[in-house]
């Protein structure tokens, strides 16, 4: 399969180790950080909507007491995501917001830790093991935290010996990869924080991690500029190591459909791997300016690509080319 540009979208980015500040719900539908604001972006029509201004004051409409919710201002972004009609940003003080799309207020905000040093590193959406949504938000002051995806009560937290800078919950919900300022992986359950595997093979800290959709594969990107491919079924060493070309392996995505893997650098290269070559057929995607996030559509037609630029900041939208009717074998 191979990939063509179809759109290039202004955009400006608040660029500081760039996490995630990219996401797309359909391959018409792309959300964005454009300056203060979550922005949506919409293809068809080719114009723009504002979801959410963090430079004004954020007032949260929840009535649950029990999640604590406190309003906010001056947040900056540090990363987001996006998911079932919610958004979940961090910002670089240790703040939290939610809000759902399809509701003009924001529904939840606080701040997670009151330390000095409590920049947000990554937010995730994912189920639980019984089919709940849970959101989970990683932060430099160690901590990992677990809010009910409804009422945003945070359930469970979880301490680590180093500075979280990711973690991600595998398919089935059962087990969290996390990742930090590290050498070492870890593998724990995602409901008693227990680690129950030590992934060792990478020389420096790590930033990002993503799960094959079949629950069996897990990805880890490092700033050794590397990413390791683990089977969970024998998590003693990687299977496969793929090297990027100048810097950290920042951004991690596989397909919707398990065929493709997105592996980004902090700038200039995006490559894509074929998982059914055994991730040996790739194509590289050479462009100019720091990566502020990836984002395969959901039916993988298409693959977003963020760029922090001060002058040509814009979304790179490519296409999956098809042949005679069928898939060419590399995007």
């Amino acid at each position: 399969m191979v990939l063509v540009v179809v759109t290039n979208l202004p955009a400006t980015f608040f660029c500081l180790k760039l996490r995630n500040l990219l996401w797309a719900t359909s391959k018409h539908d792309v959300y964005l950080l454009q300056n203060s604001s979550v922005m949506h972006w919409f293809a068809l029509c080719k114009r723009s909507k504002e979801v959410l201004n963090v430079a004004r004051p954020i007032v949260p409409t929840t009535k649950c007491l029990q999640s604590l919710p406190e309003p906010l201002s001056r947040v900056q972004i540090s990363t987001m995501c996006v998911k079932d009609n919610l958004l979940v940003a961090g910002g670089f003080h240790g703040e939290l917001i939610c809000k759902y799309l399809n509701q003009q207020d924001v529904a939840f905000s606080t701040k997670v830790t009151m330390e000095e040093n409590a920049i947000t590193n990554s937010v995730d959406i994912c189920n639980s093991p019984s089919g709940s949504k849970w959101v989970i938000i990683s932060n430099n002051d160690a901590q990992i935290r677990f809010y009910d995806a409804t009422n945003f009560v945070c359930f469970n937290q979880f301490r680590f010996p180093w500075s979280v800078n990711n973690a991600s919950v595998s398919p089935n919900g059962k087990l969290m990869a996390v990742l930090g300022d590290s050498a070492e992986c870890l593998v724990s359950e995602s409901h008693t924080g227990k680690v129950i595997s030590t992934l060792k093979g990478h020389s420096d800290y790590s930033f990002a991690s993503a799960w094959h959709p079949d629950g069996r594969i897990l990805a880890t990107g490092n700033q050794d500029t590397t990413c390791r491919l683990w089977d969970i079924r024998n998590m003693s060493q990687s299977f496969e190591v793929l090297k990027g070309n100048m810097g950290a392996i920042r951004g991690l995505k596989f397909s919707s459909d398990g065929r493709f893997m997105a592996m980004a650098e902090p700038a200039d290269f995006v490559h894509i791997f074929d998982t059914k070559s055994w991730y040996e057929k790739a194509q590289e995607i050479d462009l100019f300016g720091e990566i502020a996030g990836i984002s395969f559509s959901p039916d993988t037609e298409g693959l977003f690509i963020g760029v922090a630029d001060r002058m040509y900041g814009s979304v790179l939208e490519f296409s999956r080319r098809h042949h005679n009717g069928n898939l060419e074998p590399i995007y």
